[in-house]
């Protein structure tokens, strides 16, 4: 088997909201949309990110039609996490986690899109 893509999709009252917190604050672009549906990328991310709105009668399983947002974090590596702190409560981001750093050299910090959706960056140091 080769893969050749990774998606993550998750299941949100307002696709377009999170999509948007997305594009302005982690320069993600949008690569395809439709009605409760947003593809977006970006080429250093490894994963397409997509937002399909909650109860959508196309979703399959059925039986796991929910909301994403509980106990679910995204997380995405950076560089230089404490650049984009500063950059990101600035910006005015939700910011659910201050800064932190635990014993095994994670310093991450947590914010929460539109729709609850917990998103981490995270820096190993």
């Amino acid at each position: 088997m080769k893969i050749t893509a990774s998606a993550i999709s998750l299941n949100v009252p307002d696709p377009g909201a999170s999509a948007k917190f997305l594009i302005d604050h982690l320069d993600f672009e949008e690569k395809m949309s439709a009605d409760g549906f947003v593809s977006l990328e970006r080429s250093d991310a490894g994963m397409n990110v997509i937002f399909l709105r909650t109860g959508l009668a196309t979703f399959r399983p059925k039986s796991k039609a929910g909301s994403a947002g509980e106990g679910l974090i995204v997380a995405f590596v950076v560089d230089d996490i404490d650049t984009e702190y500063a950059r990101l409560r600035t910006e005015g981001v939700p910011i659910v986690t201050p800064i932190e750093t635990e014993p095994w050299g994670e310093r991450y910090f947590q914010m929460s899109d539109p729709n609850g959706i917990i998103i981490q960056l995270v820096q190993w140091i």
